[in-house]
């Protein structure tokens, strides 16, 4: 049987916690890193990084427990290899443009790309700062990036062969056969669907009038640690300012991206906001959904919730969980699994009565009755979601587990 072999592009968050998660789940044999520059002073800086983390604490201790030792069992400079936990990681540090990687001659036919470099499959592979498609013409069957598709040409769409996919909610658009560029979207809109889709599934689309989220989100390595002087042609003045210690609003494609994923959305009004707190990890999406209500079977908290529990039951690979504990955003770091961890004990209802005028709608004949009241109901559902590691990178390996068997 032929060795499954993953690349991975890319070795910040995402990539080293993609790392963190197939050390820990053996199911490639072999995985190659590419750094794309020399980092540190030896094999030995990087083997540290990988090993160490302020947020996750150290790999071993993740996988094992607090007792557990070092799973770096060996660091190979002339080879620059670091083995780890028994599987061979493979360092590369000569190319950055995807093309030039070389995946072929290392084995690795499926990619994951978390640099958030390339993340437009319209572009060709010979593109002057490096395109996703390069990974393919330097040899990988199928590359996953871990971030949304942002086409820089507004009038090209996103071509046939890529797919955005998030895992519990339209895994079946993937075809294998078509399909060589896929995104694994936001952890925002991984939350995001998996809290959509039981009310979808339940109410249907022509029920919801509008839904509105905002995503209270953890920093990330975009932001600035201190003050700094903005770049030429900035425009948000915001990115510039310390996250350490500011409530900074920002904007989120979730909205955007949540129709690739769930057509449904796209005939129902829909807005996203983001809000970035100074916390390292751990976010929440506040939810608020209008429905279009029926007056002898009003919509109630218990009804909301009743739905997420039935929904978290029929998903049989925990993507989604409902509890009733009052967590706080330090309960979920680490929280293996769950794409969405919804809050019942914060589930709310209201339900009011709108006042149409028959007679201002009516453009022909007259109308039998001047006005009609329909009973509208709006909920607010709370989802906590690790960011990094417990929620979006977990899914993410899934995903990857998934391409790599039509592949190996």
């Amino acid at each position: 049987m032929e060795k499954a072999i993953l690349g991975i592009n890319g070795l910040g968050r995402i990539g080293k916690l993609t790392l963190w998660h197939h050390i820990g789940r053996k199911y490639f044999s072999q995985i190659v890193v590419n750094l794309g520059r020399k980092v540190g002073n030896s094999l030995k800086d990087v083997a540290f990084y990988i090993e160490h983390d302020s947020t996750y604490g150290r790999l071993h201790n993740y996988l094992y427990g607090y007792k557990s030792k070092s799973v770096i069992e060996k660091i190979d400079e002339s080879n620059s290899t670091i083995i780890i936990d028994g599987i061979p990681v493979k360092i590369l540090t000569e190319n950055r443009n995807p093309k030039d990687i070389g995946w072929e001659k290392k084995g690795a036919k499926l990619v994951v790309d978390t640099t958030g470099k390339f993340l437009d499959p319209t572009l060709p592979s010979d593109s002057k700062d490096g395109s996703v498609r390069g990974h393919l013409d330097s040899g990988a069957y199928k590359v996953i990036v871990s971030a949304p598709f942002k086409i820089k040409d507004k009038t090209k769409e996103i071509p046939d062969d890529a797919v955005t996919v998030i895992m519990g909610i339209n895994e079946e658009m993937y075809d294998p056969k078509k399909h060589l560029i896929i995104s694994g979207a936001s952890c925002t809109t991984t939350c995001l669907a998996h809290m959509m889709k039981p009310l979808l599934d339940y109410f249907g689309a022509d029920r919801i009038l509008s839904v509105s989220m905002a995503t209270v989100h953890a920093v990330t390595a975009s932001q600035q640690v201190l003050d700094r002087v903005p770049k030429t042609g900035a425009t948000d003045l915001r990115k510039i300012r310390s996250a350490m210690n500011n409530i900074i609003l920002t904007s989120t494609g979730a909205a955007k991206t949540l129709a690739l994923v769930l057509p449904e959305m796209k005939n129902i009004g829909f807005i996203a906001q983001s809000v970035r707190v100074p916390v390292v990890t751990g976010s929440l999406i506040i939810l608020v959904v209008a429905f279009k209500d029926e007056e002898e079977n009003l919509i109630s908290g218990d009804l909301i919730n009743n739905i997420y529990k039935e929904a978290a039951e029929r998903e049989k690979r925990g993507y989604l969980l409902f509890t009733d504990d009052q967590k706080v955003s330090t309960d979920i770091i680490g929280f293996f699994g769950p794409a969405a961890i919804i809050e019942g004990s914060e589930t709310h209802t209201r339900t009011a009565m709108i006042t149409l005028d028959i007679s201002k709608m009516c453009s022909i004949g007259t109308p039998t009755v001047d006005k009609l009241q329909i009973p509208v109901t709006q909920a607010v559902i709370y989802g906590w979601y690790d960011n990094e590691l417990g929620s979006y990178t977990n899914m993410l390996g899934d995903l990857t587990v998934k391409v790599s068997q039509d592949i190996y």
